[in-house]
Order: structure tokens, then C-alpha cells, then sequence
């Protein structure tokens, strides 16, 4: 029954950078995975990075080197920082815990 609240989504010029977080309330935070997931109008849902409890986190090709996953335990809180942000990366960003998905915050990237 884990609740996920999502934020930080915006525009943003090409080479920029947004942090989006995601908040959960319940108790399994800790001790499971969060993943993030993308999804641009009429395409399908993409994985994009997953962070783990004590583990080195796993990022999908087309966000290598540009994206991070980080996790504040204290606030019961995930963080997918993305640089370096390209026209590409246009899509609504979803977070996923225990199979609970948050609402999704648009980010596009564009001049």
C-alpha cells in the first residue's frame, strides 16, 4: 500500500537539468528498489534507471553517463538527477515501488 508522490518535472532548454523527486509513504522503502520509467506520447513505457537498497544502480543505455539515482532513506525519498537533458528525453517520468506507481511529472526538453 505504498503511496508514491512525484514532483520537479518542467521545460528545460537542451544540455540543461532537472532533479525529480519521489516521495513514499509506507514502510518498505528501505528495503526495495525504486525504478524509474518514461513514457512520450504514443510510445510504450521505457525502464530507465533503478536504484536498490545498498546496491550500485542500473541505468538504461540511452541515459548513461547523464542521469543519476540517488535515495535519502531519512526522507523516504528518491531522486532521478538528469543532465545534460536532450529533445529525446521529452516523456512523463514515472517512479515505481513494490509495483505502486506515482502519478508521473512531465519533463520536456526543448528551445
Amino acid at each position: 500500500q505504498v503511496q508514491l508522490v512525484e514532483s520537479g518535472g518542467d521545460l528545460v532548454q537542451p544540455g540543461g537539468s532537472l532533479r525529480l523527486s519521489c516521495e513514499a509513504s509506507g514502510s518498505a522503502f528501505r528495503s526495495n528498489a525504486m525504478y524509474w520509467h518514461r513514457q512520450a506520447p504514443g510510445k510504450q513505457r521505457e525502464w530507465v534507471a533503478v536504484s536498490t537498497p545498498g546496491g550500485i544502480p542500473v541505468y538504461a543505455d540511452s541515459v548513461k553517463g547523464r542521469f543519476t539515482v540517488s535515495r535519502d532513506n531519512a526522507k523516504n525519498t528518491a531522486y532521478l538527477q538528469m543532465d545534460s537533458l536532450k529533445p529525446e528525453d521529452t516523456a512523463v517520468y514515472y517512479c515505481m515501488c513494490r509495483g505502486e506507481w506515482g502519478q508521473g511529472t512531465q519533463v520536456t526538453v526543448s528551445s
